[in-house]
């Protein structure tokens, strides 16, 4: 049986809980930390003034290539931390440097949309949060 293919959150989603633990999912951001050592990467997205990180385990998608600077596009399972915080444990972890974010994201929201028109009820809490975050 495949993985689910995973749903699109915004890396301030991660960073700030909204996703479900255990959850597949799919997110972005630059890279600017990687530890081989604890296979462990550090993702950044900008949103308004605020700067979100995203953790990723890495172990299953080494050896690759880490560019730090580069946008990557993560798809994995999120883990919840013993000690607080999660951890996107990456099934496949892609270097996208050039796309353009500010369709990226305007897709991503198109897609929600589609999908609550379509009574899609796992992408309404979503869509929910990422048009009103004190919602969630």
């Amino acid at each position: 049986m495949l993985p689910n293919p995973g749903i699109y959150y915004l890396p301030w989603e991660v960073a700030g809980g909204h996703v479900p633990d255990g959850g597949t999912l799919r997110t972005f951001g630059r890279l600017c930390l990687y530890d081989m050592t604890r296979s462990r990467a550090t993702l950044t997205a900008q949103h308004g003034s605020d700067q979100h990180q995203v953790l990723v385990g890495t172990e299953l998608v080494e050896p690759f290539q880490a560019q730090a600077g580069s946008l990557y596009v993560v798809l994995g399972d999120l883990e919840h931390q013993a000690g607080g915080g999660s951890m996107v444990k990456a099934r496949v972890l892609t270097c996208v440097e050039g796309m353009n974010l500010h369709l990226l994201e305007q897709a991503i929201q198109k897609q929600r949309l589609y999908q609550q028109e379509r009574g899609n009820s796992s992408t309404k809490h979503t869509l929910t949060c990422s048009l009103d975050p004190q919602s969630c």
